[in-house]
């Protein structure tokens, strides 16, 4: 008990080496990757990131247009948002603060629409190569 008693007071007398946290937060290091975040209005539902994931904590539903996502899986390793081929994924450099219960964040979005043709020439309906011809509707090819 006498050896414990100046490790006692020394630990009394000297500023305390934890923080408590949630009431103090310190500054995030720099490039840090925290808080995913999805730009739902960018994303094209490729399923990208859901294939690269190596947590499995991100499921694309292409048809319904959901991309769903769980935070707690998470391995905030960054490579869901380095394989996006919309940019849509991007990490910010603040962490998600804790809370109490569990937490699935699903986002809706639009369904895309294809791109029509841009191309003034082929919507005219002109040939796209001098070589070729526009078919005749009511010919027929040569076998």
């Amino acid at each position: 008990m006498f050896r414990m008693t100046p490790n006692i007071m020394r630990n009394l007398a000297v500023r305390k080496s934890t923080r408590r946290y949630p009431a103090e937060v310190r500054e995030p290091f720099a490039h840090v990757r925290g808080e995913l975040i999805n730009d739902i209005e960018r994303c094209i539902f490729c399923g990208t990131c859901e294939v690269k994931c190596p947590s499995q904590c991100i499921q694309v539903d292409k048809k319904a247009c959901l991309w769903t996502y769980d935070p707690f899986a998470c391995v905030y390793c960054g490579v869901c948002s380095d394989t996006c081929p919309a940019k849509s994924l991007y990490q910010k450099t603040q962490y998600r603060s804790p809370i109490g219960e569990r937490l699935i964040i699903t986002l809706q979005g639009q369904p895309r629409k294809k791109d029509k043709v841009k191309d003034p020439a082929r919507e005219a309906g002109a040939p796209r190569d001098p070589g070729e011809e526009k078919a005749d509707p009511g010919s027929t090819a040569p076998t």
